[in-house]
């Protein structure tokens, strides 16, 4: 009996004859697609179909490669966005100092402007601090015996009067500010010269005119400036302006409120006036009247009263009247 294999193992044509027929196909496939072009269409096809295979060939390479793309670009920006919040904070800084410089140097020229057109000489300070007494109102600035500087001396920014020294040490000075409750300033109205006396009101920053008749002429709005009758701040700097007027319907005085006009809370830079203004001396006294005889009062001359005659008792006796003299004219006309 004769031993056949089964169709499954069966095989065909030689190996080498296979290679052969396909390598003559292939090469008749490249001249045709080199010199007609004939296969581009079916290779666009072939692409196109192939296409979603590749992406998903593809899918875990690119994962891994993202991975580790999206990895190092957030370690990457976590940098940059440390470096630029520093980067903010230093320009912020910058910016901050610059303003303060702007702002220093707009009140150092308007002080400089002010300290022309006044007529004593002036000395440029800044505040240290203020008092630790939190129920006053002083603050400390950087000039004090070394630099002249010498008690009572008025202290002023550009705008007005900001308060008076009251102590003084040796590289620093106390200034008592304007709205303390020790304070007190004479001032008059700029519109029609009623003249008055302000007082400060402790830690509202506010001053009070006292004792002003109801009928006083004075409006919501009026500017007060120094009157120079203390012969301590120069006459002519703006202190307040008014802004309530209450007036008492009993009579009695009225009350008036004003607001200081001196950037008393915000500005750091202030001018000590030196010298006090030049103001006339108060007359000499006069001498007080003389009384007594001491003091050169006319001598008092005693009167000539005639003499009475003593009372005539029952037991003395009458004495013989005298004889009355006889009358000057009579004896001019014997004559």
């Amino acid at each position: 009996m004769e031993y056949s294999p089964p169709p499954l193992f069966k095989q065909g044509a030689p190996a080498r004859v296979k290679v052969t027929v396909f390598a003559f196909i292939s090469i008749a496939l490249l001249m045709m697609d080199a010199r007609l072009h004939m296969l581009a269409t079916l290779r666009q096809g072939a692409a196109t179909v192939l296409y979603p295979l590749q992406m998903a060939a593809l899918l875990p390479r690119d994962a891994l490669a993202n991975m580790g793309n999206y990895f190092s670009t957030v370690s990457v920006l976590q940098k940059k966005v440390r470096e630029l919040e520093s980067q903010q904070a230093i320009a912020a800084r910058s910016m901050q100092q610059a303003q303060l410089q702007m702002a220093e140097n707009v009140q150092l020229r308007k002080l400089m402007g002010a300290r022309e057109h006044l007529p004593v000489k002036s000395m440029m300070s800044e505040i240290l601090y203020e008092a630790r007494d939190p129920s006053t109102r002083k603050v400390v600035l950087d000039r004090g015996l070394r630099q002249g500087v010498a008690l009572g001396l008025p202290v002023i920014d550009n705008a007005g009067v900001v308060g008076q020294v009251t102590r003084v040490f040796p590289f620093t000075a106390e200034v008592t500010l304007l709205t303390d409750k020790e304070q007190a300033i004479p001032v008059q109205v700029l519109r029609n010269g009623l003249r008055s006396v302000a007082y400060g009101r402790g830690q509202s920053g506010l001053l009070d005119l006292r004792f002003m008749a109801p009928n006083a002429d004075i409006l919501v709005g009026d500017v007060l400036i120094t009157s120079g009758m203390d012969g301590v701040y120069p006459a002519g700097l703006a202190v307040a302006k008014v802004v309530q007027v209450e007036s008492s319907a009993t009579g009695a005085f009225g009350r008036v409120v004003c607001q200081p006009l001196a950037g008393i809370d915000r500005n750091r830079q202030l001018l000590i006036l030196m010298s006090a203004p030049d103001v006339l001396p108060r007359p000499a006294e006069e001498p007080p009247k003389a009384l007594g005889k001491k003091h050169g009062l006319p001598k008092m001359a005693p009167l000539n009263l005639p003499k009475l005659a003593p009372p005539v008792t029952a037991n003395a006796p009458a004495k013989p009247a005298a004889a009355a003299p006889a009358p000057v004219a009579n004896q001019g006309a014997a004559r």
